[in-house]
């Protein structure tokens, strides 16, 4: 091999390794980026309120579950004397509800049912004292202080990477079924696409009735019933407390016929007139089905089939005059035996 052949080997070897130094920094890292503020947002506005099936039982207590790499802990020992220990805050196959979610280093947090926390919140400490003596801004009932939900985390490596809400419903699997139809669901299916719109963006509309409501909030973790100032009796469910957002949904019969809305800038927002009209339900007697008369039922005998009643008289035919006395023969009495 002369000098010129070897040159040519050791310049094409120059130029492969250069090519590769070069073009290393511009193949794109198979790494998943960040999650964003923007899609932060997305996912809390996406899942908070969102109503699932649960896979396992889940412990009362701020302990909860633990998702990483598909798997939960504690493991299913663990986890059964710890519900034995703490209490179930939900049973397999529950349905729960997701009431609110932050995000903490790598880890989402899922609160459902209320969360763990109990106690009083910090604006529930605060009182106003004047002449009729001290009134809280926010009074309690005494359940605000007990909590029966509980949590899951959802963990990740060094950073919480950037997903949709299909992808966290997918990474929850282990423990939550979001794809699961009940009968609700099936039901709301056959709605008009704005009631379906409205449940599916946990809505309320004048015009709902009480299964809507209760598909699109929950249940109402307060309602009472009183009388209108036209003497109507009305039902009312509040959702939210102070200074969250807080919602009046007043019922008159079944059917949502206010809306009061109470927003934390302190506006407030009131809807009466019918925003939806639902078909009657097939449940309700038809007009002709009303009017027509009861059927009359057939009074119990001890006869036998075909047997004539002794002490029933015929009546007399027609022209011997006896046609107009009534039948004061008394009905057959039987005695028991003892």
């Amino acid at each position: 091999m002369n000098r010129q052949s070897l040159l040519r080997i050791v310049l094409a070897m120059t130029g492969v390794l250069c090519a590769s130094i070069f073009a290393a920094p511009q193949t794109p890292s198979s790494k998943p980026q960040k999650i964003t503020d923007e899609h932060r947002a997305l996912l809390i506005r996406s899942l908070q309120a969102e109503h699932a099936f649960t896979k396992i039982s889940f412990p009362q207590g701020k302990k909860g579950v633990t998702i990483k790499d598909g798997k939960v802990s504690p493991g299913p020992m663990e986890l059964a004397q710890l519900v034995s220990r703490e209490g179930p805050a939900a049973n397999t196959g529950d349905r729960i509800l997701i009431t609110d979610l932050r995000f903490e280093g790598d880890k989402i947090i899922f609160e459902f049912n209320g969360g763990p926390r109990k106690g009083l919140k910090w604006y529930q400490h605060i009182s106003v004292v004047g002449m009729g003596g001290e009134v809280p801004v926010a009074p309690t009932d005494g359940r605000a202080q007990v909590s029966q939900g509980s949590v899951i985390t959802l963990e990740f490596h060094s950073y919480i990477p950037d997903l949709t809400a299909d992808e966290v419903k997918v990474l929850l699997a282990p423990a939550l079924d979001f794809t699961s139809m009940t009968v609700a669901e099936a039901y709301a299916k056959a709605l008009p696409p704005k009631v379906q719109e409205a449940i599916k963006n946990h809505q309320v509309l004048v015009g709902m009735d009480k299964d809507m409501v209760q598909y699109s909030l929950g249940r109402p973790p307060k309602r009472y019933r009183d009388k209108d100032d036209k003497g109507r009796d009305y039902e009312e469910w509040i959702y939210g407390t102070p200074p969250e957002e807080v919602q009046f949904v007043r019922f008159i019969g079944p059917t949502v016929a206010m809306l009061t809305v109470m927003r934390v800038d302190g506006e407030k927002i009131v809807r009466t007139e019918p925003e939806v009209e639902l078909a009657a339900k097939e449940t309700e007697a038809k007009p002709e089905e009303a009017a027509a008369p009861a059927k009359r039922t057939k009074k119990p005998t001890l006869l036998a089939p075909g047997e004539e009643n002794p002490d029933q008289k015929t009546p007399p035919p027609s022209g011997t005059g006896g046609g107009s006395t009534p039948d004061t023969t008394p009905a057959p009495h039987y005695a028991s035996t003892k």
